[in-house]
């Protein structure tokens, strides 16, 4: 059995609207925990990703709400709250990546030892969790 996933944010979007934009890999893991009946873990950050976007400057494929709804009502999905010990290492790790977000999604990965998906060369780089790119 595969270690559990949590996604990055960009990749919850693409799996909900986008699925041909994700890899070949990060498809097979996700298929596989669907069939498996896993839980799909998001960083609460990513709730607050996605509810700043520009859907007017992104082009949105989808409506900000549409998402939150989606979230909210199926089961798979399972958002892991920021607590004293991700904070704690999102201190650690504040120089390693430069945007918050990513530092909150990878320490929270770190935190509750999750392999995380994700498109983002800076914290594939990093090396500092294992990921699915």
């Amino acid at each position: 059995m595969e270690s559990p996933l949590l996604l990055d944010t960009h990749i919850l979007v693409r799996w909900l609207y986008e699925p041909r934009r994700l890899s070949r890999e990060q498809r097979r893991v996700l298929e596989n925990a669907e069939k498996q009946g896993d839980f799909l873990r998001l960083s609460a950050i990513s709730l607050l990703e996605i509810a700043t976007m520009n859907e007017g400057k992104l082009r949105l494929s989808f409506k900000i709400e549409d998402i939150l709804n989606e979230l909210d009502s199926n089961p798979v999905f399972r958002i892991l709250p920021l607590n004293t010990e991700i904070a704690r290492e999102v201190a650690a790790l504040r120089d390693a990546l430069r945007d918050p977000g990513d530092t909150a999604v990878v320490a929270t990965a770190r935190v509750h030892h999750l392999r995380l998906l994700t498109a983002d060369q800076r914290i594939i780089n990093s090396g500092l969790v294992s990921v699915i790119d």
